[in-house]
């Protein structure tokens, strides 16, 4: 008989996005995010972080004070990452999982991208003017958005 507590695409494919999340240095908000093909396969992944040759002990990750100190204007998105990261052709209908719902930026490039449904853990930034307009970009686009709920399933790697 076969294991019954193996996970599901949608928790694998989370899981991904949790562990790639790990790889983020930003200290207050880690986020990654897994783009899959429409046969479940991984097509890329991506974190929130500095890009390339841009030192991340060199810019700053603070939230607070003078815009040019702080990470807003140097920060690479997860979601974006992973699309930048993708060395193939064509993402179109595919499918990204995100431990946070995306930006209005991220929602641009994902629609763009041809992504056809986001998967997301949290929308902490829900109600949020920009949170409003990636939702309504997503709509207009006929993309589904949903959130994936807590299974209460815990995977624990020892490395």
């Amino acid at each position: 008989m076969k294991r019954q507590d193996y996970l599901n695409w949608d928790e694998y494919f989370m899981g991904i996005a949790h562990m790639s999340a790990k790889r983020s240095k930003d200290p207050n908000t880690s986020v990654g995010a897994c783009i899959v093909s429409q046969d479940n396969r991984i097509l890329s992944v991506g974190y929130n972080g500095m890009p390339k040759g841009c030192s991340d002990d060199e810019y700053p990750w603070d939230r607070e004070g003078d815009d040019l100190e702080t990470k807003y204007f140097y920060v690479c998105h997860a979601e974006l990452n992973a699309i930048l990261n993708y060395s193939g052709s064509n993402l179109k209908g595919s499918k990204v999982y995100t431990t946070l719902f995306p930006c209005n930026e991220c929602t641009k490039a994902l629609i763009q991208a041809g992504v056809a449904e986001v998967i997301y853990s949290c929308d902490k930034y829900n109600g949020v003017p920009s949170n409003i307009a990636a939702k309504r970009m997503f709509k207009s686009a006929g993309i589904e958005c949903r959130a994936l709920l807590p299974t209460g399933k815990n995977i624990t790697i020892e490395l």
